[in-house]
């Protein structure tokens, strides 16, 4: 049977950013070679059109800071051209009302801006670098522009207690779309996984604020709200499925199933310098690896719910990371064996410091 067709590109433009938040799912060695060697205009450009003959329709440029790149504009336009539905995913510090004249014309399609927090001198403290302003004027001029805006919050315990002024926040903006998404523990989020994993109650007063909010503003903003994967007692279906609806292209042009799939030792990433991406979505050890139900072991394989199709296994960078083993149920399911060890490290030792994203190699921990 041949694979299902993707229909999410996710483009990681460059690892260089002017902010330094410390859940950024970058990999850790962002500063290493293969990383700097960033992909030229025509292979970007190159890249979206074999992603559209794959029957993607979604393309993220992210990064890092996408809009550190020079030729930003002339790769909005050739998403365009080929066709896909183009979302710059923004911290917001260089969206100047010109740049995003330019962006708008050249065909970009939705703009999604990051903010730390509501409150200015704690949304600078999270990102190591006074951005609050210049994030606001970005909204605005995305609004001005007319572009399609959502906002998006990473939530964990240091900014939690703010939610509902989050949620205020959004509505001022005059955003469509907000995404609360819970930190997700990969790339920096492991260093800081101390700092930021939040308690149950913060979690159950959110998600109570979120259904306050739905319910005074209706349609009006769509609201994402994801729990942490590490208070759920069943996975979920990480990006959909491991080689099921998307891809992600480093800087580099390396092909991952995931952000942090680079992390699993043994895989091999093919490049889009090197390969067609059709050969690579379809065929590369890295995409067929952990693709389908095949590869389960007990319990997945004999799920008692029943969910192999459903949950595709969860994560495998998550059971990596937590048995040693990539291939292993996902703990955070609780027919895994290794389900108490995500239950104790909601109680994990807490602190307030942050290990903040840099391009050089952080100190161990």
């Amino acid at each position: 049977m041949p694979p299902p067709r993707p229909y999410s590109l996710i483009a990681e433009l460059s690892y260089q950013c002017p902010l330094h938040c410390p859940y950024c799912s970058n990999p850790v060695d962002i500063g290493a070679s293969r990383y700097r060697d960033e992909l030229r205009t025509d292979e970007w450009l190159s890249t979206f059109d074999q992603a559209r003959a794959l029957g993607v329709l979604q393309l993220a440029l992210t990064g890092g800071e996408p809009m550190l790149r020079r030729d930003l504009v002339a790769l909005c336009a050739g998403a365009r051209e080929a066709g896909l539905y183009s979302s710059l995913i923004t911290a917001g510090t260089l969206f100047t009302r010109a740049r995003a004249e330019e962006l708008k014309a050249a065909g970009l399609d939705h703009v999604q801006i990051s903010i730390q927090s509501p409150d200015p001198e704690e949304n600078d403290r999270i990102a190591g670098n006074r951005s609050f302003e210049k994030k606001i004027a970005a909204a605005h001029a995305a609004r001005e522009l007319d572009f399609p805006l959502t906002i998006n919050c990473v939530l964990h315990r240091q900014n939690l207690g703010r939610i509902e002024e989050i949620l205020d926040l959004t509505l001022e903006l005059g955003a469509q779309r907000l995404e609360l998404a819970n930190t997700q523990y990969y790339g920096w989020a492991v260093l800081n996984q101390e700092a930021l994993m939040p308690s149950r109650e913060q979690l159950q007063r959110g998600e109570e604020a979120v259904t306050r909010f739905r319910e005074r503003v209706g349609p009006k903003v769509d609201v994402l709200w994801v729990l942490p994967d590490y208070y759920e007692d069943l996975p979920k279906p990480c990006m959909g499925g491991w080689g099921r609806t998307a891809m992600v292209v480093t800087p580099g042009g390396e092909v991952l199933p995931c952000q942090a799939a680079a992390t699993i030792p043994g895989l091999q990433f093919a490049n889009v310098r090197e390969h067609p991406l059709e050969w690579i979505w379809s065929a590369s050890d890295a995409f067929t690896r952990f693709r389908g139900t095949n590869w389960m072991q007990e319990p997945c394989r004999s799920c008692p719910l029943g969910r192999q199709e459903q949950d595709w296994g969860g994560c495998r960078c998550q059971a990596l990371r937590l048995t040693g083993d990539a291939a292993a149920t996902d703990p955070v399911c609780r027919f895994s064996a290794h389900h108490e060890h995500v239950v104790s490290m909601r109680e994990s030792a807490q602190t307030d410091e942050f290990v903040y994203r840099t391009m050089k190699p952080p100190a161990p921990v």
